[in-house]
């Protein structure tokens, strides 16, 4: 239930840049979030100016997220993200925001869309 709600207070939120085209509510990236497109950019690497090696969300937190990740500069350990084995993740909604917030900018370099968060919490609340 509560990550209905985290996806609905996403909805209201609006995309970064101009939007060409499609809705107004595919303008703010109202759903239908696509959880498939979520598991796709979790994997997808994305170079950063001054960094040997690219960055994505499974560098960290790993491909399967029933299991512990670890921090690729810090070393620090990771809870699962999986709602089925850690029921505590996507419960908060300001610690969701924070997190999506801080983690998509240290690996794409910038804040990702509503669109993009409802795709990441489609694929995190489904595994």
């Amino acid at each position: 239930m509560r990550v209905a709600v985290i996806l609905w207070a996403l909805a209201a939120l609006p995309l970064a840049g101009p939007v060409h085209g499609g809705s107004i509510l595919e303008a703010y990236g109202a759903g239908p979030f696509d959880p498939e497109a979520g598991a796709a950019a979790w994997v997808r690497a994305h170079r950063r100016a001054g960094d040997a090696r690219p960055r994505s969300c499974s560098g960290c937190h790993g491909a399967d997220l029933t299991r512990p990740g670890r921090h690729v500069k810090t070393g620090k350990p990771i809870e699962p993200l999986a709602v089925s084995v850690n029921p505590g993740r996507l419960t908060d909604i300001k610690k969701v925001e924070k997190w999506l917030r801080r983690n998509c900018r240290w690996t794409l370099g910038r804040e990702c869309t509503a669109r993009e968060k409802g795709d990441f919490l489609g694929f995190i609340s489904s595994q």
